[in-house]
């Protein structure tokens, strides 16, 4: 990445003029430290929006005279009320795409970041165009609370299971917005879980999310209205959610993906990628429960195919899978053996299967060979037809 030691305080506002980029200020009962921060950021970038999240103390006051200025531009709910970090990011992120803006970076206002980390935000904002940028902090430095590097090594853990990605920071608020590329999506947290909803939900539209090193500082007297034991519960059931979604939605497409690559996007022969789909699903077709990715690799290595298409697709007796190869081969073994008892899916149970253990068996190989040739004749035609 470009180096941004050079860069000055004006030649980082002009480029982030050019990336249409705005800074967010979300601010709730922060007197203390808002006019500090806002005369630093101003320094680094003309265009600052700060939401004033239904603060109780002297914020409103000390933020009015800089709106008249036209240091800022202010946002304050009619009603007064506080409705959480969430909601007063989303009204501003949406309040900078009616501007014109296309990017956005948002900061704490406790004063825990520098403004002068601006131009590094620049640099990676250049080179990676669209890109979700969050500012990763030391997580070892002297001064960091505890609770902040156990949490974020947590939601880090969150993050890789959800979005199958690696991050050293996601819960640093100093982060970059690709506003571009975040329209169609209805974020629904309205508090500190948005952050962590943004990244897993633009990652899985595929937006490239990155870290960059930022400094940070926790003054003694700094404010955080993050509340261990409700928030934590707010972002474990998000999480909870995300995972489930991954499951039937992410890992399925990233699969899909994966296989186009692998059969469509390559110079291999077709032949020879079709014939190591079929014998992949065949083996895992087979009553070699436990076996098939030994059975595949073997396989797959004395037929000098493609090792990991046919451990992929041994992998084909998942379990809503399951029930269907069970049918087919009792099946088959019915009409081979002669069983006339009626085979329904619907009661299929594992005490069933273990009365027909021999039907099953008989069944199995021959169905095996059916779903190997049928998915390998597919796959064939597919990656044919692609490939025109």
């Amino acid at each position: 990445m470009t180096t941004n030691a050079n860069m000055t305080a004006e030649e980082c506002c002009d480029r982030l003029a050019a990336l249409r980029c705005c800074v967010i200020l979300p601010t709730y009962n922060n007197a203390n430290t808002i006019e500090s921060v806002v005369e630093s950021v101003a320094q680094w970038c003309h265009n600052l929006i700060v939401v004033n999240d239904g603060s109780t103390d002297n914020t409103h006051n000390i933020l009015q005279p800089l709106h008249e200025q036209h240091l800022i531009t202010l946002i304050e709910y009619p009603d007064g009320k506080n409705r959480g970090k969430g909601f007063a990011l989303k009204t501003a992120l949406h309040k900078a795409s009616e501007m014109g803006f296309t990017n956005a970076i948002t900061m704490d206002s406790d004063g825990q970041h520098f403004a002068s980390d601006l131009p590094t935000f620049v640099c990676a904002a250049e080179e990676n165009k669209g890109a979700m940028i969050i500012g990763a902090r030391n997580l070892t430095a002297d001064g960091m609370p505890g609770k902040n590097t156990f949490a974020n090594k947590f939601s880090n853990f969150w993050f890789k299971v959800e979005t199958l990605q690696t991050l050293a920071d996601t819960q640093s608020g100093f982060r970059l917005y690709p506003l571009s590329t975040m329209q169609g999506i209805h974020f629904v947290t309205p508090r500190y879980e948005f952050e962590v909803e943004s990244i897993v939900r633009l990652a899985w539209r595929d937006v490239k999310v990155m870290n960059v090193p930022i400094n940070v500082v926790y003054p003694p007297d700094r404010v955080s209205h993050f509340r261990p034991l409700h928030d934590f519960a707010r972002i474990s059931v998000l999480n909870t959610v995300l995972v489930c979604i991954a499951l039937i939605y992410y890992y399925p497409k990233c699969f899909a993906k994966w296989i186009y690559r692998t059969l469509v996007c390559t110079t291999e022969d077709a032949l020879h990628l079709a014939c190591a789909v079929g014998i992949g699903s065949l083996i895992g077709t087979l009553p070699i429960w436990g076996l098939q990715t030994i059975v595949a690799i073997a396989t797959a290595h004395l037929l000098n195919l493609n090792k990991v298409i046919v451990v992929a697709f041994s992998n084909i007796s998942l379990p809503p899978i399951i029930p269907f190869i069970l049918y087919g081969s009792l099946k088959i073994g019915a009409f081979l053996t002669g069983n006339s008892a009626p085979i329904s899916i619907s009661n299929l149970t594992i005490e069933s299967v273990g009365q027909t253990t021999w039907q099953y068996v008989i069944g199995a190989v021959p169905f095996a060979l059916i779903v190997g040739a049928t998915i390998g004749t597919l796959s064939y035609l597919i990656i044919k037809i692609f490939r025109k």
